[in-house]
């Protein structure tokens, strides 16, 4: 049994449908939205956002751009300018299971010829989220150092943002993960920092959970067994919905406990705040009424806030609830609600 089961499961957007698309980046090929016509998404004019504010890269082949395309062409030109504000924000890609060297490096050359810094989700620890929506992950210990290992092969030396692991800390502490599998969590995050921190132009935050989920005293020191002090800082709030504000004052009194971090704070989709009604267990799960927050940015204004970013893709589901396609699928009219709450 889990307390506060939602305040930490709201982490289950994970993509179970991985990115595909990485092989046609490469190519400098456009996805299409009917598998037909590689120009599809001619109608999005989809560009990157000013460097100086925002450096991560906006994929101009993403589900939102899509959306877009496919509103323009249905004459929804309302609607085409909503999700808009979706599909020109820079979100991160995350590395599937079967080619991580591929995806890798897909992305990042792409995002290294708009003259951009890619941000890139490694979500494959071994009995990832503990048989939830968006169980599985690698088989076994070698096996995700093999895939860490491509990973790595893949960015190369180009520049870029990792988010490691989302939710991989925090089972450890909140007892959903079982016992015999900690000591290897251990050793396979801190050994995944390592390995890319070796990289010329490669940061990396681990994920520390969210505002929600407990208190900062809980999952200090697994973070020092995880390895922080190698990485760059940690990551808050991804998948979630807690307040800017909250992530903050949570990301600050965790900082203090791990030297001083800076950190980055998912805002995707906190505009509105957590959801509070209805089952509790139940609140992280595509809630209504939420709204797009704070827009990516490294200009934060607070030192230890390195970046807002919008770790997951606003518009896909977080798992079949609420009317919800299976978790990580594109869901359109989601997406559309999303950004007709923002400001």
């Amino acid at each position: 049994m889990y307390l506060n089961r939602g305040a930490w499961r709201g982490a289950r957007a994970r993509t179970s449908a991985v990115v595909l698309g990485a092989a046609l980046l490469v190519a400098g090929c456009s996805s299409s939205g009917d598998g037909d016509d590689p120009d599809d998404n001619a109608g999005a004019g989809i560009t990157q956002q000013p460097k100086e504010t925002d450096p991560f890269w906006v994929n101009p082949d993403g589900n939102a751009a899509e959306q877009v395309a496919a509103y323009v062409k249905a004459g929804k030109k309302e609607d085409a300018e909503e999700i808009r504000k979706i599909a020109e924000q820079p979100t991160g890609e995350w590395i599937g299971p079967e080619s991580p060297e591929e995806e890798a490096r897909g992305f990042t050359e792409a995002a290294d010829k708009a003259g951009r810094t890619a941000l890139l989700v490694l979500y494959n620890i071994p009995h990832r989220d503990c048989g939830q929506y968006s169980q599985g992950g690698a088989a076994d210990g070698n096996a995700y150092r093999s895939w860490i290992d491509g990973v790595a092969k893949g960015i190369g030396d180009r520049d870029t943002t990792v988010i490691l692991e989302p939710d991989a800390v925090l089972h450890l502490v909140d007892g959903c993960t079982p016992g015999e599998f900690h000591e290897e969590r251990y050793d396979l995050l801190k050994g995944a920092i390592t390995k890319l921190k070796s990289l010329k132009n490669t940061k990396v935050y681990v994920d520390a959970g969210n505002a929600g989920w407990g208190h900062p005293d809980q999952i200090f020191e697994p973070l020092k067994r995880a390895g922080i002090d190698q990485a760059d800082g940690f990551s808050v709030n991804v998948s979630n919905f807690y307040t800017t504000e909250d992530s903050i004052k949570y990301g600050k009194e965790l900082s203090t406990k791990v030297g001083n971090k800076p950190f980055v704070i998912d805002t995707s989709r906190n505009g509105n705040g957590p959801y509070t009604e209805g089952n509790p267990d139940e609140r992280w799960c595509n809630p209504p009424g939420r709204a797009l927050g704070e827009t990516p940015t490294t200009k934060t204004t607070d030192p230890l806030v390195d970046a807002f970013v919008w770790v997951k893709r606003p518009g896909e589901s977080d798992g079949e609830c609420k009317g919800g396609p299976k978790a990580g699928e594109w869901w359109g009219d989601y997406a559309l609600k999303l950004a007709k709450a923002s400001k």
